[in-house]
């Protein structure tokens, strides 16, 4: 019997089509004819970490480009940022879609506006790791460690919303400065941060401090002392690469505060040599510190010197690649 081409063509479909969902079954059944079979054998090797997700970029690293945090001397040139724009522009940069944000950067902290920031947030497949309270009255002369108790009470409340603003954000953790410490009396500095770790582990947000040059920089025992004070786990330390006095003071601080750090630290970095590797200290060694305190965290960077800072991000964000 004479087979017409359009007859012919439906065998050819039907025969491609039997075959083709055979394949299939097997595919799902796997070499024992079991279900289970396949799906162990497909995630028996998980892909690799991608050390990009172990790394976030602070705004502060772009200060100069924003109208509140612009210094005067700042001469280079480029456009003036705008918070909302920021996420996309560096996940399209340096591909990093974490990112540590500055208070001093919100234009806002309206509902409407924070609803805009989290869709940013979305669009770009991005977190917020970090929200630094670098803002007056926080962290100004006085404030946590002023020996007035009403002072420190409003120092605290003026905080508290940006908690929950991190909060809102997803944000793991908050920082904020201590004021200007007194190093005889370092309980009370410690009861303002303990009072603030209250109201924020209530909301899931763990409260930092970042050693930095007058707490931390010279003696880092400090500000450990600040931070065990209140009791284990209830205050966490913020290790900043750069923000020490000289070698010894780094290789002291870093061993004491890494195993008290619970999210993230300062990949600080200001100059850098011919070979691009950062010169003013030794970054090899503040790695290998933090990866023998079994830092899990994120590495945040945060550029500060007085060169190009899109320039400054991607010579810190290659060195840390090469470690990581």
């Amino acid at each position: 019997m004479k087979i017409s081409p359009l007859t012919r063509g439906a065998i050819l479909r039907r025969s491609f089509l039997s075959q083709f969902a055979a394949g299939a079954a097997a595919a799902m059944l796997g070499p024992s004819g079991s279900a289970l079979a396949y799906s162990k054998k497909r995630h028996s090797a998980p892909s690799p970490p991608n050390k990009l997700d172990r790394i976030a970029i602070s705004t502060w690293s772009l200060h100069n480009y924003f109208r509140s945090t612009r210094e005067s001397t700042f001469s280079l040139p480029g456009p003036m940022l705008a918070l909302l724009d920021v996420p996309e522009m560096l996940v399209d940069r340096y591909r990093v879609h974490h990112f540590e944000l500055c208070a001093s950067h919100f234009p806002s902290t309206e509902q409407a506006y924070l609803r805009e920031l989290k869709y940013v947030l979305v669009h770009t497949q991005s977190t917020v790791v970090h929200l630094s309270i670098d803002i007056d009255p926080c962290g100004s002369e006085g404030t946590f460690s002023d020996p007035d108790r009403g002072t420190r009470l409003a120092a605290l409340e003026s905080v508290q919303p940006w908690v929950d603003l991190a909060h809102t954000l997803g944000a793991k953790s908050v920082s904020v400065g201590p004021g200007k410490t007194d190093p005889e009396n370092l309980a009370r500095t410690a009861e303002s941060y303990k009072a603030l770790a209250t109201y924020a582990l209530a909301r899931g947000v763990h409260v930092i401090v970042e050693n930095q040059i007058g707490f931390g920089a010279e003696h880092p025992e400090e500000l450990a002392s600040v931070i065990n004070l209140p009791g284990p786990g209830r205050i966490g330390a913020l290790p900043d690469f750069a923000n020490f006095t000289d070698e010894a003071a780094r290789a002291k601080g870093l061993k004491l505060l890494f195993p008290l750090a619970p999210t993230v630290c300062h990949v600080s970095a200001t100059e850098f040599d011919a070979g691009r590797f950062e010169s003013a200290y030794d970054f090899s060694q503040a790695i290998e510190i933090a990866r023998q305190s079994g830092f899990h965290g994120i590495y945040s960077i945060k550029f500060d010197g007085p060169d190009d800072p899109y320039t400054g991000i991607q010579k810190t964000l290659d060195e840390l690649l090469k470690y990581l």
